[in-house]
C-alpha cells in the first residue's frame, strides 16, 4: 500500500470505545471526536509522528493550521475537547507520561442568547390550554405563572402551597444552591392561579392530601419532563415552529422585561442569578432597547 495513504491509529478506536462505555456520549459526539482525532493523526503521520509521541509544539502547529484554514471558534473548541479527552485517556491508561494539552488554552466563546418567543408567540401559547379541561386548566395556570415569574421549570413543578403568597401577590422560590428569592406574580397570573386553586386543584387531588401546587393526575409532583412535553404540545397547537427548550418562557420573561425598560440588575434578581455575568447574555437586548429609546426621544436621534 502507498506510504501516503492514511492508516488510522487503532488507539483512536480504543479511546472511542472507552468514551462509549464510560461516558455514554451520543453517536454524533463520538463520531465528531473520531473525525477530529483522525484528521490530527493524518497531520502527524505526514510528519512521521505518532499520536502518543505528539508534543505541545506540534499540537499548536496543527491548531494554528486549522485556524488559518478558517475553522470556526466553536469547531476549534470541540477539537480542543477531543484532544484533551484523548490525551487524558492516554495519561490515565499510562500510555504517555506527559500531557501535550496541559498548557494549551481554550478559545473564549461568546455566550449565545437562546431563541426566544415574541410577545405574540407567548400570547398564542398561553391561549392554547382550554380551561374547560381539568389538566389543561392546570397547565394554563402553570404557563401563566412561568411567564409572569421567569421560574425554572424545576422550580415551577416543585412549588408547594406555603411558597405562594397570594395576598401579597408573591411567590417565594428556592433556587440553585438553596437560595431564596421573592418574585411578584402580576395580576393575570395571580387571577389564573387563584382560579386554579379554587376550582381545578381539588379535582386533581381528590381525597389525597398534598402540598404540591400543581399535582399530576396521580396527585403527585409532576416531573420536569412531563411539563416540558405539555409545553411542546401547546406550541404545536399554536403553530409555533421555533426551536423551544425547557427554559423558553424563562428567556421570554427576561427578554420582554428588558424590551419594556427593566434594569438588567432587576432581571438578575428575578431570575435568581447569583452573578450579573450570567444575566449579561441579555445585554444586547437592553442595548437594543436603549438605542430605540434614544432614536425615539433624542432631538437628534
Amino acid at each position: 500500500m502507498p506510504a501516503n495513504v492514511y492508516q488510522p491509529d487503532p488507539i483512536v478506536e480504543a479511546f472511542i470505545d472507552d468514551l462509549w462505555s464510560e461516558k455514554g456520549l451520543s453517536d454524533n459526539t463520538l463520531s465528531a471526536y473520531r473525525t477530529d482525532l483522525q484528521h490530527f493523526d493524518a497531520f502527524l503521520q505526514q510528519r512521521g509522528v505518532q499520536l502518543i509521541d505528539a508534543a505541545r509544539d506540534i499540537v499548536q502547529d496543527y491548531l494554528g493550521k486549522r485556524f488559518d484554514e478558517g475553522i470556526k471558534a466553536s469547531s476549534q473548541a470541540r477539537l480542543l475537547s477531543s484532544l484533551r479527552r484523548f490525551y487524558g485517556f492516554l495519561l490515565v491508561s499510562k500510555q504517555i507520561e506527559k500531557d501535550p494539552m496541559a498548557l494549551i488554552a481554550s478559545p473564549k466563546l461568546a455566550r449565545k442568547l437562546p431563541d426566544t418567543l415574541t410577545e405574540a408567540d407567548v400570547d398564542a401559547l398561553l391561549a392554547e390550554p382550554q380551561p374547560e379541561d381539568t389538566v389543561e386548566a392546570r397547565d394554563k395556570a402553570m404557563l401563566e405563572l412561568l411567564y409572569a415569574t421567569g421560574l425554572r421549570v424545576s422550580e415551577l413543578v416543585g412549588l408547594t402551597m406555603e411558597q405562594l403568597g397570594l395576598r401579597q401577590g408573591l411567590v417565594r422560590v428556592t433556587g440553585k444552591g438553596g437560595k431564596e428569592r421573592l418574585v411578584p406574580l402580576g395580576e393575570v397570573a395571580l387571577d389564573e392561579v387563584s382560579r386554579y386553586l379554587q376550582h381545578t386543584r381539588p379535582l386533581l387531588l381528590g381525597d389525597v392530601a398534598s402540598d404540591v401546587v400543581f399535582p399530576s393526575l396521580r396527585s403527585r409532583m409532576m416531573t420536569r419532563q412531563t411539563f416540558w412535553h405539555r409545553i411542546k404540545l401547546y406550541a404545536l397547537r399554536a403553530g409555533i415552529t421555533k426551536s423551544l427548550s425547557p427554559h423558553t418562557l424563562r428567556h421570554a420573561f427576561a427578554t420582554h422585561l428588558l424590551n419594556h425598560g427593566a434594569d438588567l440588575r432587576v432581571v438578575q434578581l428575578l431570575l435568581g442569578h447569583s452573578s450579573l455575568s450570567t444575566t449579561q447574555i441579555y445585554t444586547h437586548v437592553a442595548q437594543a432597547r436603549l438605542q430605540q429609546l434614544h432614536a425615539q426621544f433624542h432631538p437628534r436621534g
